[in-house]
């Protein structure tokens, strides 16, 4: 079996159709480092048909279905860039095989709660109950143990600074395992920092999943930096704060707008290009936006780019072709309220002095302690 010189935790179907398909294409070309050793960290059985059909010979589907100005897109792309996929549970030994023998680039997806700290994490030897950054702590000291190669580790997960955030997280364990080891993973491995954007509304089984035609990969350039393919989607920014706020502040605040509006409206829809269909609550977002979020924007010099991005936003948000689910959304509805909306009126504030926002800031005034 070829070797993997990337290793991705996680088995999302967002990396399915995000990191995995765009690996999956350049490779067509030649231009990719090397298939994919997908690892599940979870240990969750009932995940294990999924694991094991995304290493399937035949690969698995992306449905990319959407507008691209204007015209309809709806065609299915065959993802073959996943070569083996283990568990930390049941293949732990084959794992640290692979990160220590053959990985070059570590790419992750994990969710929120597992980047959160757990009591294992104290603990002096691997456990599956700790949380993900103490597990790789503990998966990467063989690396360190038997050869001490540098690495690359690009996080995929929504984070601010996520490679820095990782870090931070990993240094800790590390350090109880050996300083040396500590001191490893602090010069020897290249944390980078990346946003990703893609709406990926629904699985397909037994793995795949239905995606919009837009997608983003932005890494921020950092000496050293090695690139897991290359893809128009694929794109090295050197501020990635500017990437992130217009994500974070247009594209997931309407995200939160909406499923806030949803919720008190105990309104029927479902999916939010339902919501989008109705040009009341439409138009209510683009006064949101227009009123509310551009100035803070135009504020900064960036009016101009955040309006394209609004009406991107717009377009996207309302793709007939997506069921995107808005209970999916709403779940942790207050923390990404905290995130999005909070974190939106504090960047305003610091771009205007007293800036006044009156939706957005009932909304926040809402969901306070």
């Amino acid at each position: 079996m070829l070797a993997t010189p990337i290793v991705q935790f996680g088995t999302s179907r967002f990396l399915q159709a995000h990191a995995d398909l765009f690996i999956s294409e350049a490779l067509k070309d030649g231009r990719a480092l090397g298939p994919i050793t997908v690892v599940q960290t979870s240990g969750d059985p009932g995940r294990a048909k999924r694991l094991k059909a995304l290493a399937m010979k035949a690969g698995f589907d992306v449905r990319v279905r959407g507008l691209i100005e204007g015209a309809r897109v709806d065609d299915v792309r065959t993802v073959t860039s996943v070569s083996k996929a283990l568990s930390t549970d049941l293949d732990r030994p084959e794992v640290e095989r692979v990160l220590r023998d053959e990985a070059e680039i570590i790419l992750s997806n994990t969710t929120e709660h597992g980047f959160l700290p757990r009591p294992a994490d104290n603990g002096s030897t691997f456990s599956q109950a700790m949380s993900f950054p103490a597990k790789l702590a503990h998966l990467l000291f063989s690396r360190f143990a038997e050869n001490a190669r540098p690495l690359q580790v690009m996080p995929c997960e929504l984070l601010h600074k996520n490679g820095a955030a990782l870090k931070a997280r990993v240094l800790p364990v590390a350090e109880r395992l050996s300083s040396e080891y500590a001191r490893w993973l602090e010069t020897r491995v290249l944390w980078v920092n990346s946003l990703v954007d893609r709406i990926v509304s629904e699985p397909l089984e037994p793995a795949g999943a239905v995606t919009e035609p837009y997608a983003l990969w932005a890494v921020e350039a950092c000496v050293g930096l090695t690139l897991p393919c290359a893809h128009p989607a694929l794109k090295v920014v050197g501020d990635l704060d500017d990437v992130e706020t217009m994500k974070l502040f247009i594209l997931n605040l309407g995200h939160t707008y909406l499923v806030e509006n949803w919720r008190r409206a105990d309104a029927p829809q479902s999916f939010v290009r339902e919501r989008m269909d109705d040009a009341t609550i439409r138009k209510d977002l683009l006064d949101l936006y227009t009123d509310e979020v551009l100035p803070a924007f135009a504020a900064e010099g960036r009016g101009r780019e955040a309006d394209r991005y609004i009406d991107e936003t717009l377009d996207r948000l309302a793709n007939p072709y997506l069921d995107h689910r808005l209970a999916d959304i709403a779940r942790n509805h207050k923390q990404k309220v905290a995130l999005r909306i909070g974190g939106f009126l504090a960047f305003a504030n610091r771009a205007v002095p007293g800036y006044r926002a009156p939706r957005l800031e009932a909304i926040l005034a809402r969901h306070a302690d």
